[in-house]
């Protein structure tokens, strides 16, 4: 009479949910803040009904149930201009992360696949742009455009389209010499059909990491621009302006500076950490 023994499992016949990272507190926190930056720069009037840049109440009131962040000089409430402000920073952001991705992606992908004196010409361009420090660079070009939001988001996506190129430029030489493409040029297919169907989709995933990564960067960018007087001017409520506008009573109205540099630190490190998290995933 004959026992069966039962079946063992393999290792590799585990559940893919298990191998699967879960998603870390921190993340899920991050992504809430990037919501409701984004909540407020897409639907600012659904967080507050008060004007940002009518006097609602007393100068320098504190923070309190009626005015959530307090009110600043002129009375105006700060929690009001801080939400109808996002529109204006985190658009800005945007722009500057297109600008600097489509730019700087496109000089990268034509270097990494023509390559020869093309790429020489291209890269030595990048590497004249790498050596100027980011925030010289941002304030030569908008002190050539003019101030304002939309020129201090190109002057800030200009000083990211090195960074872009030359990451999008390893990719793209990367995955060309890999197996599938050679293979793909050897059955007749042209450089441009390839590029599109294989080198740029298995290109794509850092470039994507990056571009969440310069999100955050270009807030803090173009904030710091506002905070010098190179961004909107008075009274728009731009992040920078805010925390340029309360230096002047930080010993008797801390909040202010304060509370806008928190809105700012907090939303640039979400999206940090979810830049972080996405590169992860793509590499796991």
């Amino acid at each position: 009479m004959s026992t069966s023994t039962p079946a063992v499992l393999a290792p590799e016949a585990a559940p893919r949910a298990r191998r699967r990272p879960a998603l870390r507190p921190t993340v899920v926190l991050s992504a809430l803040v990037l919501l409701l930056a984004l909540g407020w720069a897409l639907f600012p009037g659904a967080f507050t009904s008060v004007s940002p840049t009518a006097s609602v109440g007393a100068s320098l009131q504190a923070p309190s149930a009626e005015f959530w962040f307090g009110t600043d000089a002129t009375g105006r409430d700060v929690f009001a201009r801080v939400v109808h402000g996002a529109s204006h920073s985190i658009t800005a952001a945007v722009v500057a992360v297109a600008v600097g991705l489509v730019v700087g992606t496109t000089i990268g992908v034509i270097a990494g696949s023509v390559g020869g004196l093309v790429e020489e010409a291209l890269m030595r361009l990048v590497d004249v742009l790498l050596a100027i420090p980011g925030l010289l660079l941002s304030l030569s070009v908008v002190i050539l455009l003019g101030f304002g939001t939309t020129n201090a988001a190109i002057a800030v996506g200009i000083t990211s389209i090195a960074t872009f190129a030359r990451l999008s430029r390893s990719r793209v030489i990367s995955v060309r010499r890999s197996e599938y493409v050679e293979a793909a040029f050897g059955s007749g297919g042209t450089l441009g059909a390839i590029l599109w169907r294989h080198i740029l989709p298995n290109s794509a995933a850092p470039v994507v990491a990056l571009a969440a990564l310069q999100l955050g960067s270009a807030i803090l960018q173009i904030s710091t621009l506002g905070f010098l007087g190179y961004g909107a001017p008075p009274p728009t409520p731009e992040w920078g302006l805010l925390i340029a506008e309360g230096r002047d009573y930080v010993a008797t109205a801390w909040w202010l500076t304060l509370l806008p540099g928190l809105v700012v630190a907090a939303v640039v490190l979400s999206t940090n950490r979810l830049s972080d998290a996405i590169g992860q995933g793509k590499r796991s």
